[in-house]
């Protein structure tokens, strides 16, 4: 069975490399369609920001007072290991699919395994999936969206 401290890092990684991947992607294609950027952008993400995520799930823990040192390294390592494979597969489509077809197949893939955990969560908390879910992909959507308003208007200022 999973402890708390590697389920808290295992969720915070997977929807944050999921939802800021996404968005990072849409908005460089938007404002680039260039697959290079892209995929650097995608690199970026997994080893930067699952770094920038892991230190900031072990500040938090260790700000509560309330875990060991062991929860709070768990938490991290989980955190970091969930980022950056979660960040790091969706240069898989990329890779094997024109950038327009690999941004939909991306959006689409991250939106289920988004769902999938959505309603995972609901389950062990006792909750309705159907809000949980709706809740979690309404604000991954509007990431995606905003994202790619602003990457269309950059291509347009710049």
């Amino acid at each position: 069975m999973v402890n708390e401290s590697f389920r808290t890092g295992l969720s915070f990684g997977l929807t944050s490399g999921i939802i800021t991947t996404l968005g990072l992607m849409v908005g460089l294609n938007a404002g680039t369609s260039s697959k290079m950027v892209v995929i650097g952008g995608i690199l970026t993400i997994a080893i930067a920001d699952a770094f920038s995520d892991a230190l900031g799930i072990h500040i938090s823990q260790e700000s509560e007072a309330e875990h060991t040192a062991k929860e709070i390294w768990q938490a991290t390592f989980a955190t970091f290991l969930a980022k950056f494979a979660f960040a790091s597969a969706f240069i898989i489509p990329v890779l094997l699919l024109p950038l327009v077809a690999a941004v939909i197949v991306s959006v689409f893939a991250g939106l289920v395994v988004l769902g999938i955990a959505s309603f995972i969560i609901a389950k062990n908390e006792k909750e309705k999936p159907i809000k949980v879910i709706a809740e979690h992909l309404a604000v991954a959507i509007a990431v995606v969206i905003v994202a790619n308003y602003v990457g269309e208007w950059i291509s347009r200022v710049f």
